[in-house]
């Protein structure tokens, strides 16, 4: 194999905040071109969610970090730069490999002291992108939370997931399994700009109905709604009458929010491909991440119609879905535990 070639512990002056990570190797293949993986050991797979984060998960996994999906309102940009790399080209382009992933979590299910609390793959970075058609971790997580008797849930814009759809059905015959999908966008231009890294849309649907078609409920993150750019009636009436036709359980739809670097980063591609939205996006976002109170229930307005005309609204509320916890806690929740 040709990444054995690669050099061991690479010192190519990019990495310092590797370092604290478990840094082994760079990697560069023309399979992949234009990025770089950064394979590390990892010492613990569980990620405890912090208190008073708002959603009903207490436990996530990431299997890397970084992602070529290229989202350009990717709310996780920022956690990057704990890495010393960069936001943004960086995000897209370098990615972090957790390759022992799956047997660390293994272990780490097995000790007495774990309670088969439930566990969120897909809420900071995709397990789905492209690098897992390489690595293959997934495979290894799935058994080893099933076997553990562990509940879990996965949000992806990957159609990669259809490669474990057996292994996934097996395992929700041994606990419950939650799958979700994103999708948000049908415009071919908008996808290519906002979301170039990712499958199409159309691919998104096919993978909803394949999942149903296998007996899942499936949920669509209807997320990010761009304000100005897919907010539109006949946009949202098309987006969501694709994704009942695909055969989702329930959607639930979220506006953009704009934390940390990505708001720099999508106000530049905004600047570049549509400079005339630049004025009303300072008065709807202000110096804040979130959109205004008012244009947020404007937005209700309109979409609340159609969740119930393609009968898409979720069957069980949204215990956190209340005016003090902020939009962007409850972005994983509302994706996952909602149908």
């Amino acid at each position: 194999m040709r990444w054995q070639r690669q050099t061991l512990n690479a010192d190519d002056g990019a990495l310092p905040g590797l370092e604290r990570a478990g840094f082994v190797r760079t990697v560069r293949t023309p399979e992949f071109e234009g990025i770089t993986f950064h394979e590390v050991l990892c010492k613990s797979a569980l990620n405890k969610v912090p208190a008073g984060s708002g959603v009903p998960f207490n436990w996530t996994v990431n299997t890397m970090r970084g992602c070529s999906h290229a989202c350009t309102y990717c709310f996780a940009r920022s956690t990057h730069e704990y890495l010393d790399l960069d936001a943004g080209r960086d995000f897209d382009s370098q990615i972090v490999v957790k390759t022992n992933v799956g047997a660390v979590l293994r272990r780490e299910l097995a000790r007495r002291s774990w309670h088969r609390e439930p566990v969120a793959l897909g809420t900071n970075t995709d397990p789905y992108q492209r690098a897992e058609g390489r690595y293959r971790l997934m495979p290894g997580i799935i058994r080893a939370l099933a076997d553990s008797g562990t509940p879990f849930s996965i949000l992806t814009k990957g159609t990669l997931l259809r490669r474990d759809l057996p292994l996934l059905r097996a395992a929700a015959g041994q606990v419950p399994v939650r799958l979700a999908v994103s999708i948000a966008i049908l415009d071919p231009d908008l996808h290519g700009g906002l979301e170039a890294g990712t499958p199409s849309p159309q691919a998104r649907l096919d993978l909803v109905r394949a999942l149903a078609d296998a007996g899942f409920a499936v949920n669509v993150m209807a997320a990010p709604i761009v304000p100005y750019l897919t907010d539109g009636s006949a946009h949202l009436e098309e987006l969501f009458g694709s994704i009942a036709a695909a055969g989702a359980a329930s959607a639930v739809a979220i506006p953009m929010h704009l934390r940390g670097s990505t708001r720099g980063w999508f106000l530049e591609w905004l600047a570049s491909h549509h400079p005339a939205l630049l004025r009303r996006y300072r008065q709807l976002y202000g110096r804040g991440a979130y959109v205004t109170p008012e244009y947020a229930e404007w937005l209700r307005g309109r979409l609340d119609p159609l969740l119930d005309r393609h009968a898409l609204r979720p069957t069980r509320p949204v215990e956190s879905e209340s005016p003090q916890v902020p939009v962007a806690q409850r972005e994983s929740q509302l994706s996952l535990f909602t149908v």
